[in-house]
């Protein structure tokens, strides 16, 4: 995306607030003090200070208008956050049949990863979708993506697309962080899209890894209620 295009489009509406995503982020990277420390990808608070710093430098870059670089440290944060809920989940399987943690500790660890991997998988659908939330500044209305929202098939969904006129209110809806976090969630709880189909490969592929993230970690809160009654 070009400086030029995305000034354009903030200076004629309003672009997306960015700071649900960073709270979600910051909370799953909070979600690691929570964990037994065999569980954590190296002390938490590190977990937590790397995903601070890079979604502070995510915010810099935007502020002086570095795109390519916004979207790099974006990325970055939610590599971070995803390399320690994979390992948390591995450490976990690991733990599991060893009993290596107390069983209260073990169904609180399968509780919050469930968590963390909904907060995780939010942001990068919210991330990938459409050319990520820069590109979809710049567009007046959201009418192709990953995922087809319902407000999509809406009459006048694309209002803002059919003008050239930039005074006229703009009427075109586009999809915020809460839509994807919804998404992420009905992924984890019914292991599909519940009213939003997966139009995109890469995101189908998403969440299938998703869904067995899920089921993996509801799989052993099961086992543990199994076990505790």
């Amino acid at each position: 995306m070009s400086t030029s295009s995305a000034e354009t489009a903030l200076g004629t509406r309003a672009p997306e607030p960015r700071w649900p995503v960073a709270l979600a982020l910051l909370a799953a990277a909070g979600l690691h003090f929570v964990l037994p420390r065999s569980l954590v990808l190296g002390p938490p608070w590190m977990v937590l200070g790397t995903v601070g710093a890079l979604i502070a430098a995510a915010y810099y870059a935007r502020y002086r208008r570095w795109w390519t670089w916004n979207e790099r440290f974006g990325y970055a944060a939610l590599g971070v956050l995803t390399a320690a809920l994979v390992f948390g989940l591995g450490a976990l399987l690991y733990a599991l049949p060893r009993r290596l943690e107390a069983p209260g500790a073990l169904l609180r660890s399968a509780a919050v990863l469930w968590m963390t991997n909904v907060l995780v998988f939010a942001g990068w659908y919210w991330r990938l979708d459409a050319g990520g939330p820069n590109a979809r500044d710049v567009r007046g209305a959201h009418v192709r993506g990953a995922f087809l929202f319902p407000q999509m098939l809406l009459p006048g969904a694309d209002a803002a697309m059919q003008t050239d006129d930039a005074t006229m209110p703009t009427r075109g809806w586009r999809p915020g962080f809460v839509d994807y976090l919804f998404l992420a969630f009905t992924a984890s709880t019914a292991f599909s899209p519940t009213d939003v189909p997966v139009l995109s490969r890469w995101a189908k592929l998403m969440m299938m890894v998703q869904a067995v993230i899920s089921f993996t970690s509801v799989a052993v809160i099961a086992a543990r209620a199994v076990n505790i009654l």
